[in-house]
């Protein structure tokens, strides 16, 4: 697909800001899926596409975390082993789910962790883990199965599912678990847009414009997350997921009809 300087210049820079988002905590793929399908892709190409701004994103903030010293790399790579697997099944399945209902049901749950966000800060501050010691349990493996699923179908939304688990059952502290978060979703996005590049799915055009924006966006995000540390990143958080219930629930819809009525 072609595209004019400053449409190219809207897709890096709607990249730029989904790196910032996705890296500090997730749900930026919701600006930059309704941009590609504007731009004109259909809705599966414009998923697949998404995954090539996601592989380099965290390319670059994996890095800039891993210069920081926060980085457990060995944890990361154990914890993606059951992610990998189950978003080749998400990506195999991604054309035949209901996206109106999964919304739904993305926005329930992201309303419910927005709860305990705001009500429980303690239990997302006060993680202590520095490396992930032993192996994974059943409940540690079933939840990154599924959210790696969950990503590899549709990746909007995964990185705030990741950051839950990463926090509230393996116990990571908000920077060290957005670290490890940068690295499971590096390794998923490969092997889902794998699958959607099989399946002829992915504008390699486009994916490489919102790429560069990404790159760019989540090296400096990881650089903010590290020097403000994780009561700041919470913040993000709240405001990220926040939006998020309103754009899945169309309360924006709702606002400008009601302004335009």
């Amino acid at each position: 697909m072609e595209v004019s300087w400053w449409l190219s210049a809207l897709v890096i820079g709607a990249g730029f800001i989904c790196g910032v988002i996705n890296t500090l905590a997730g749900s930026g793929s919701l600006i930059s899926l309704p941009i590609l399908i504007f731009l004109g892709l259909p809705a599966p190409v414009a998923n697949g596409t998404n995954r090539v701004g996601i592989l380099l994103q965290n390319l670059a903030a994996g890095w800039s975390f891993k210069q920081s010293r926060v980085l457990d790399l060995r944890g990361a790579l154990v914890l993606s082993v059951p992610a990998v697997l189950g978003s080749i099944l998400g990506a195999s399945v991604a054309v035949n789910l209901n996206e109106e209902l999964m919304e739904r049901v993305i926005g329930a749950v992201m309303l419910l962790m927005l709860v305990i966000l705001i009500l429980r800060p303690e239990r997302w501050l006060q993680g202590s883990l520095l490396e992930l010691a032993s192996r994974l349990d059943w409940k540690q493996s079933a939840s990154m199965f599924v959210i790696g699923a969950y990503g590899g179908f549709i990746q909007a939304g995964v990185g705030v599912f990741l950051l839950a688990a990463l926090v509230l059952s393996v116990g990571y502290d908000l920077v060290r678990a957005n670290a490890v978060k940068i690295i499971i979703i590096l390794a998923f996005s490969l092997s889902s847009l794998l699958v959607f590049s099989n399946n002829s799915q992915v504008d390699w055009g486009m994916g490489l414009l919102l790429g560069l924006g990404n790159m760019l966006g989540g090296w400096v995000a990881a650089r903010l997350a590290v020097n403000k540390g994780a009561n700041w990143v919470r913040w993000v958080v709240i405001a990220t997921v926040g939006l998020s219930v309103l754009y899945l629930f169309d309360a924006f819809d709702y606002l400008l009809a009601f302004l335009g009525s």
